[in-house]
């Protein structure tokens, strides 16, 4: 076959290899439905709760030492809670009504109800408490604290009921609800710790394969792997949950905070404060590949992906001309 046949052919081609092309960037889109301006919020803001009959988004303004209340059907925020310690982590209980916001300075979980926003208990973990996760099957929340701990609360009755050692300050974790484990990333020790929350204590420790700095994490149980957000080198590492095992490693943007598991589409979302939302499919259990790097904002590297809503929502902090806010993304 001649060069000129072969021409032809490449041109009849190229408009279905375009057509390819386009559908798979429109078939990652994050299509921006609504910004939520933040006025007068101040510095880095850390993690999010959602209340989904409420309709309200809770927002860790960690450097503005405040949570603030977000109406979703209004589009504005609608309250302050101030004076606190630079709130890391939050969660909205939605059976107590109530919200427990972690906070870095003194390590103070503190208590709200969550119609009147009074204070109505604390928890005291000396010193750095950060993310939480709400088990409600056992009605316990685990809050992440100081140099090495995992705190553990009795929800109902707003008490501190133990703790679970660690090697080094917990970062991101997961909570099983299939099993009994929860797994956690401890990046000065290099490590994701497992623990058995029957027993109290760690059970084994994994290794991310040379890349550390792993803050966040998302699980998908069903196939038994652990997604694992690294710094340095930027990297999302698969884990097998079953053996510890590295399944795969991808690159990632820089400054990865915040990473969700989308179980219906078979994707992970990592949000990265190099000023990109990273969007990774999962083929199968074993094979994965990037598929698209969506711009946000400088510094945007915390969120919170709400399935039910098919939204993923990103915080932008205040940086020069760009005001703090929250920006809510419809998955498609």
């Amino acid at each position: 076959m001649n060069s000129s046949i072969w021409r032809k052919i490449a041109w009849l081609a190229l408009p279905s290899l375009c057509c390819v092309s386009v559908h798979a960037q429109s078939a990652t889109r994050l299509e921006l439905k609504q910004t939520i301006a933040l006025p007068g919020v101040e510095g880095r803001i850390d993690h999010l709760a959602f209340d989904a009959t409420g309709e309200r988004l809770f927002v860790c303004a960690l450097g503005n030492n405040t949570v603030e209340v977000l109406d979703l059907r209004k589009g504005e925020r609608v309250h302050s809670i101030t004076g606190l310690g630079a709130p890391q982590g939050v969660a909205y209980l939605p059976e107590l009504d109530r919200i427990f916001v972690a906070n870095d300075k003194g390590g103070i979980c503190t208590i709200y109800d969550a119609k009147s926003y009074e204070n109505v208990g604390e928890i005291d973990f000396k010193d750095d408490a950060d993310n939480a996760r709400y088990d409600d099957s056992s009605k316990r929340l685990f809050v992440g604290f100081g140099s090495g701990g995992i705190g553990i609360i009795s929800a109902p009755e707003g008490k501190s009921i133990g703790s679970i050692k660690l090697s080094a300050h917990p970062e991101a974790f997961e909570l099983e609800k299939q099993g009994h484990r929860i797994f956690v990333n401890v990046p000065n020790a290099r490590h994701v710790a497992v623990i058995d929350r029957d027993k109290g204590e760690v059970i084994a420790t994994w290794r991310t394969d040379l890349a550390f700095g792993n803050f966040p994490i998302a699980l998908d149980e069903t196939n038994h792997r652990l997604f694992v957000g690294c710094r340095l080198p930027s990297k999302l590492v698969v884990l097998d949950t079953e053996s510890g095992k590295v399944i795969a490693k991808i690159d990632i943007s820089g400054d990865s905070d915040d990473l969700f598991y989308d179980s219906k589409r078979h994707r992970i979302y990592a949000i990265c404060g190099a000023g990109k939302i990273d969007i990774i499919e999962q083929a199968d259990a074993n094979t994965y590949k990037a598929l698209a790097k969506m711009a946000s904002a400088d510094g945007a590297r915390t969120g919170l992906f709400v399935p039910e809503r098919e939204t993923l929502f990103v915080a932008v902090p205040h940086r020069g001309s760009q005001k703090a806010e929250i920006r809510a993304y419809r998955v498609e």
